[in-house]
């Protein structure tokens, strides 16, 4: 391709709005775009960025504080606890009837719940024996690492 061609499409491209042009003459071939400066940050962040609200959530009234915390439990028994996190569920189906109730008296090794995690149904055992005195979480309800499940005296 002739470099006066070359030239005079420049100047075309320099004094029209165009921001590229390609031209192919057989196997011959020539693009010429127009350098614009690629967005950055402080391109694109024209507008002034608004202030983050606090990052403090407003204090829940004092009913619903209560009822979220786990309460101490108080008893002379054995507090079985959650050994991970998940969601705790007191029969292998909703319509079984509980693996372990108020009551019941259960020996070392007996399933006492099902806990899922990463969905997987992990059976807890009973660490010792005796009469479950309380169940301290709910069926459906997330359990953390360590958290109180059970009261067997």
């Amino acid at each position: 391709m002739d470099i006066r061609k070359v030239k005079k499409l420049i100047e075309l491209l320099e004094e029209s709005g165009i921001d590229e042009i390609e031209i192919k003459e057989g196997e011959e071939s020539v693009r010429i775009s127009r350098h614009r400066p690629q967005p950055t940050l402080a391109n694109v962040v024209a507008a002034p960025i608004a202030p983050m609200p606090s990052a403090q959530p407003a204090p829940p009234p004092a009913s619903v504080a209560s009822e979220s915390k786990p309460q101490p439990v108080e008893s002379h028994g054995f507090t079985q606890r959650s050994p991970m996190v998940g969601t705790f569920y007191a029969a292998s189906s909703p319509n079984a009837a509980a693996f372990a109730n108020v009551g019941q008296s259960v020996k070392t090794g007996d399933v006492l719940c099902i806990i899922e995690a990463m969905k997987m149904m992990n059976q807890i055992t009973a660490e010792r024996g005796g009469v479950i005195e309380s169940v301290l979480v709910e069926n459906g309800q997330a359990v953390e690492f360590d958290q109180p499940l059970f009261v067997i005296v």
